[in-house]
């Protein structure tokens, strides 16, 4: 596949720079270059960072840092069971718990909820850091609702970090998660309240707290683009019916012949 030329396979982090050296040099620019792909375009065009992962994976797959690239690429095109097993070799290579979060959710994925619970209570969790304890309990959670445990799934992400006044990267999704929750069990009132919330930590606007808010206090959005089309319809339509009554009013030519009908 095709590799802009100002990509150079040096925007990759230096730890995984760093893991490519075990390969020739020639060959671990390659590499580079197809991950730096993946990092480009995992977020708006998931299918085509998969496909270079894939060459990625083709070309060092005895590299970790590949393995876990290939993982996140079939995760963001649901690609599960694939997902995981990238995930479970990344983790033998590298020996980190760090992914134990998102294989719990590919197990989700398929289906698995049951099994994304054990692991959420498994001893690797408690060697993830903050972070990765965070996204355990989220992963959690969904599980619960998966198995329309909703009582259950509110409790798990109460939790200090949800109570906290400090925003962490997390924070704006565990109290939007906490929203939902609460929304879906019936309880509006606190729902409204944490979406609030939501509002307050999510400075980059990764969710869409203000119009799940804006929904709940009954306000109405107008497209706007649909609205002008609208008045320049009826605009048209006005002018039409103007065109027509001036017309018939001072006997002007109407059928074309030249002649005044009076």
């Amino acid at each position: 596949m095709p590799i802009p030329e100002d990509v150079t396979g040096y925007e990759i982090d230096k730890d995984v720079q760093q893991e490519l050296q075990s390969l020739p040099k020639g060959l671990a620019e390659d590499v580079a270059k197809n991950l730096v792909m993946v990092a480009k375009l995992i977020d708006e065009e998931p299918e085509q960072a998969y496909a270079y992962s894939r060459i990625a994976l083709r070309l060092a797959s005895r590299v970790a840092a590949v393995r876990e690239a290939a993982g996140f690429a079939a995760y963001a095109t649901q690609k599960y069971s694939e997902a995981l097993a990238e995930f479970r070799a990344a983790r033998r290579m590298t020996g980190s718990v760090e992914l134990w979060p998102v294989m719990a959710d590919c197990e989700r994925g398929l289906g698995r909820p049951e099994k994304a619970l054990e692991m959420a209570g498994a001893p690797e969790v408690h060697k993830l850091d903050k972070a990765g304890q965070v996204e355990m309990r989220l992963v959690a959670a969904g599980a619960r609702r998966d198995l329309d445990q909703m009582d259950a799934a509110i409790v798990t992400l109460q939790s200090p970090e949800l109570a906290s006044n400090s925003v962490q990267p997390w924070t704006a999704r565990l109290r939007y998660a906490y929203a939902d929750a609460l929304l879906a069990a019936g309880r509006e009132d606190e729902a409204r309240e944490w979406f609030a919330k939501v509002v307050e930590s999510d400075k980059d606007g990764s969710t869409d707290a203000s119009d799940r808010l804006a929904e709940l206090d009954g306000v109405e959005f107008v497209d706007l683009d649909t609205v002008d089309e609208d008045d320049e319809d009826d605009e048209g339509d006005d002018i039409a019916e103007s065109g027509a009554g001036a017309e018939i009013e001072t006997g002007t030519d109407i059928d074309g012949d030249g002649r005044d009908k009076d």
